[in-house]
């Protein structure tokens, strides 16, 4: 069987299966069974696949069928021009994070904290574009953490990026003053839970995902202990769902923060909350 006559079949698969974007799908787990990149793909549609080819790319699509996110399938997900490994231990860096990395790099910072760092994409890309700061990553998750220094390793980061876990700031006692917190913590409310996709809802921790009830308990926690690691001058960055800045800007207010301001992504909506120390 040659490449180009597995496609039409496994589209036909994924698109039963109610996939989005089935056929680009189909093709980037066809570029991974055939381990090549995707942009090189087309160069070989017309060879031979082997055994193995064939049982990658129907062991992919089996997958993918079942709604498993295609980051983790093959193992990893771009994120600021960096690949990341992904797993279902941690959330799927998404583009909208983005939004997050490139409001943090809009002004210096020495050292970074990022709470509930699961793959580490936002401190390990912060560390990576601004080579003389450093910074810790923290987690409630073991398993998590696991990826976070997989990927610290991948980008030879050991040296300026720490790992510890642990509970929000309780990660962190002792460990003095930072001049950038950073966190990208659950924030789906419980009720909003059903409505996630499958991708999302069956294959991302939930740990991860929501806090349970309003969705607001990880934005009280950073603003209840922010003040006790926050440098002055220095400032508070946390991704929001879309309707949630109002609430978190409130938070911040009240946590003393100054210059408190929601940050919209792409799409223009609400999606980052910042706020700066006295």
């Amino acid at each position: 069987m040659r490449a180009q006559d597995a496609l039409p079949a496994a589209i036909r698969r994924l698109s039963d299966a109610g996939v989005p974007d089935a056929a680009l799908d189909a093709r980037k787990l066809l570029a991974h069974a055939l381990r090549l990149p995707p942009d090189r793909m087309t160069l070989h549609l017309g060879d031979a696949m082997t055994a193995g080819d064939i049982a990658r790319f129907d062991a992919a699509i089996t997958a993918r069928a079942m709604r498993q996110p295609v980051s983790q399938i093959i193992g990893h997900r771009d994120f600021f021009g960096r690949s990341f490994r992904v797993t279902p231990d941690v959330l799927d860096p998404r583009p909208e994070t983005e939004v997050l990395v490139l409001a943090a790099l809009a002004e210096p910072f020495d050292r970074v904290l990022d709470l509930g760092t699961g793959s580490g994409c936002i401190l390990l890309t912060l560390l990576a574009e601004r080579p003389e700061a450093s910074g810790v990553g923290t987690d409630l998750s073991d398993a998590a953490l696991t990826v976070a220094a997989a990927n610290r390793h991948r980008l030879g980061l050991e040296a300026r990026a720490e790992l510890r876990a642990g509970n929000w700031f309780g990660a962190v006692a002792g460990q003095g003053m930072f001049d950038l917190v950073v966190s990208n913590p659950p924030y789906i409310a419980a009720a909003d839970l059903p409505d996630l996709d499958p991708e999302v809802r069956n294959w991302e921790p939930l740990l991860a995902l929501s806090p349970g009830g309003d969705g607001l308990d990880s934005y009280r926690a950073l603003a209840h202990g922010v003040a006790d690691h926050l440098a002055p001058g220095g400032r508070l960055m946390a991704e929001t769902g879309p309707t949630q800045g109002p609430s978190v800007k409130a938070l911040w207010h009240q946590a003393g923060l100054q210059r408190v301001a929601i940050l919209p992504d792409l799409d223009g909506r609400d999606r980052v909350v910042v706020g700066f120390a006295p």
